[in-house]
């Protein structure tokens, strides 16, 4: 007795194209990194001591500190740098803040590349750049002054009114007290060669 065959057809597997992988998008990238700062050993980072938080301004607002001398690009890993960044500042930058950058006495080796510096603001989320409220620069050189003009003018031009280049410490005094403001001695003692002595004379302002 004969029995009907029924013809399966196959699928072509040659022409198959494989779903493409979703691209992550900036939110969940940061999200990612975030729980990465959370959960990863970044003591390394910390035990620079070139970024932290330093009291507050005369308007309450967080002081974030980042010391460029004690950036030693060549001896760290940039991708933990960047981690402890973000672990440092997710919970400053809920609100208002202000940032004091130190460049005195710092050299090449402690300036960051500009891939780097291009990719940290690309990871960092709107809440950065808005909330923060100033940036100050103190004891700029020509290359502080360069990389400023071109970050602010080809990449973050809304914070480029926010940017302000202090020739010395005692400018910070009329935005936040000097009990408010911590840094290394070797900031002062070079603030004072160059401008005098002018941590000697009361801060009234408070009063």
């Amino acid at each position: 007795m004969a029995t009907d065959t029924m013809a399966v057809e196959l699928p072509d597997l040659s022409t198959h194209t494989p779903r493409p992988i979703a691209e992550e998008t900036p939110e969940e990238k940061y999200e990612r990194l975030l729980r990465r700062a959370r959960s990863e050993d970044l003591s390394e980072i910390s035990g620079i001591g070139c970024l932290y938080q330093s009291g507050v301004d005369r308007l309450g607002r967080p002081v974030v500190v980042f010391i460029g001398k004690w950036f030693p690009i060549g001896d760290i890993d940039l991708e933990k740098a960047l981690l402890y960044l973000i672990k440092l500042l997710d919970p400053i930058v809920r609100g208002d803040y202000v940032i004091a950058y130190f460049h005195t006495l710092a050299s090449s080796s402690n300036h960051p590349p500009f891939s780097w510096l291009r990719e940290v603001y690309s990871v960092l989320p709107y809440k950065y750049k808005k909330n923060l409220k100033a940036f100050y620069i103190v004891h700029p050189t020509f290359w502080t002054k360069m990389m400023t003009w071109w970050f602010t003018t080809f990449m973050a031009p809304a914070i480029k009114a926010k940017v302000h280049s202090l020739p010395g410490v005692e400018f910070l005094y009329s935005v936040m007290a000097r009990d408010q403001l911590e840094v290394p001695a070797f900031v002062t003692e070079y603030d004072m060669t160059i401008n005098g002595l002018h941590y000697f004379q009361p801060d009234t302002s408070s009063t």
